[in-house]
C-alpha cells in the first residue's frame, strides 16, 4: 500500500544556494512526532511503491513530489511543475 505523505523541511549540502542538493526530507507523523528519510531512502521507497511524496506550499495547494533520473547514476527529487515561485521543494525551511 502506498503512503500518501507531506514533506515539511529539507536538508541541503548547502543552504544559501537554492540548486544544491537535497539531502534529507522531513515532515510531522500524525502521532506530532517528526519523521525524516535521506534522499536515498527516499527515492528508494517512491521506485518501489511504497512512498508519493507531495509538498503543500501554499497550504491547501498540494503539489506532487517526483524522482528525477538523468541517466547519470544521481536521482534526486522535483516537484511538478505547477508555475509557483519559488521552486516548492527547495524553499522549504530547514529540517531541525
Amino acid at each position: 500500500m502506498v503512503m500518501r505523505i507531506r514533506i515539511e523541511c529539507i536538508n541541503k549540502d548547502d543552504r544559501k544556494n537554492p540548486y544544491e542538493r537535497i539531502l534529507r526530507i522531513g515532515g510531522t507523523n500524525p502521532d506530532g512526532g517528526a519523521w525524516r528519510l535521506s534522499l536515498a531512502d527516499a527515492v528508494a521507497g517512491v521506485e518501489a511503491g511504497r512512498y508519493d511524496f507531495y509538498v503543500e506550499r501554499p497550504l491547501g495547494d498540494p503539489v506532487n513530489v517526483l524522482v528525477i533520473d538523468r541517466g547519470l547514476g544521481n536521482k534526486y527529487l522535483k516537484t511538478t511543475a505547477d508555475g509557483d515561485s519559488p521552486n516548492n521543494l527547495l524553499s522549504l525551511p530547514e529540517c531541525p
